[in-house]
């Protein structure tokens, strides 16, 4: 089978699921794993250049809502008739549903189940690493810095954080994410920030240390960095993005006593 991807995450299921030899052109953001360098470029997601994706002759295009903008990729390749499957999770539970559905439609089902169970142990041993919280600590997920852009209640992240036994500080906010002005931090009172900015070089935490907000997670220094491809890909790398944040939340000072039984 010939498969195009059309997103990072995408290209990462197909690997989780042990395929990629069928992958013959990707995305031009995909950079995991390393041997995608060797693949055919069609593009950045909101530009993708249909014409090299049907020239590549895919039996099956692997699309994506998950940025906004891409809805005209998805018009284009209907309009050319290419045979392809649109994701667009919102939440953890969507993302092992979508790695499941590309399982069956490559004929991998058993496979797909393997993945996600997988996945399921991985953040279940990461959440039996973290110590008792008296309360669960408030966690804000940036994904951008200026303007200030974090990730809402329709966002995986809610559900990764709450898999710690921690709080998506913007939870409250019925959407994936929203660009936040100062006063909604402050009531939103963060005691972690994790920085995961999109497409950004590099993550620069001590901007946001300098930030003059009161909020606890600037008071205590507790502000972190995570790269995007564990936070911001609806992929089999979400699991791998669970353990790295109990690694970072392990030690924030929310009136801790004891570990987990």
């Amino acid at each position: 089978m010939r498969l195009v991807s059309l997103t990072c995450s995408n290209t990462e299921i197909v690997w989780a699921l042990g395929c990629f030899d069928w992958l013959v052109g990707v995305d031009d953001h995909s950079d995991f794993p390393p041997q995608v360098a060797r693949l055919a470029r069609v593009g950045p997601d909101l530009q993708v250049d249909l014409d090299k994706v049907e020239a590549l002759r895919p039996d099956l295009v692997l699309a994506s809502l998950s940025v906004p903008g891409m809805e005209r990729v998805v018009e284009g390749l209907q309009k050319r008739c290419l045979p392809h499957l649109v994701l667009d999770p919102q939440t953890l539970q969507d993302v092992y549903a979508d790695i499941e559905r590309v399982a069956r439609r490559l004929g991998l089902a058993q496979q797909g189940t393997h993945v996600v169970r997988a996945m399921q142990q991985q953040i279940a041993q990461a959440r039996g690493s973290l110590p008792h919280w008296v309360r669960p600590p408030r966690v804000m997920v940036e994904w951008w810095p200026k303007p200030m852009i974090a990730a809402g209640r329709d966002s995986w992240v809610t559900q990764m954080l709450a898999a710690l036994g921690a709080q998506n500080a913007f939870a409250h906010l019925p959407m994936r994410s929203k660009p936040l002005t100062p006063a909604e931090v402050e009531e939103a009172c963060p005691d972690a920030i994790v920085v995961s900015w999109c497409g950004a070089k590099k993550l620069r935490p001590e901007v946001v240390l300098r930030r003059e907000l009161n909020v606890p997670a600037l008071r205590q220094r507790q502000v972190f960095a995570l790269e995007e491809a564990y936070l911001g890909r609806p992929g089999p790398r979400l699991a791998e993005g669970v353990k790295r944040l109990a690694e970072l939340l392990r030690n924030v000072p929310v009136w801790q006593h004891g570990g987990r039984s």
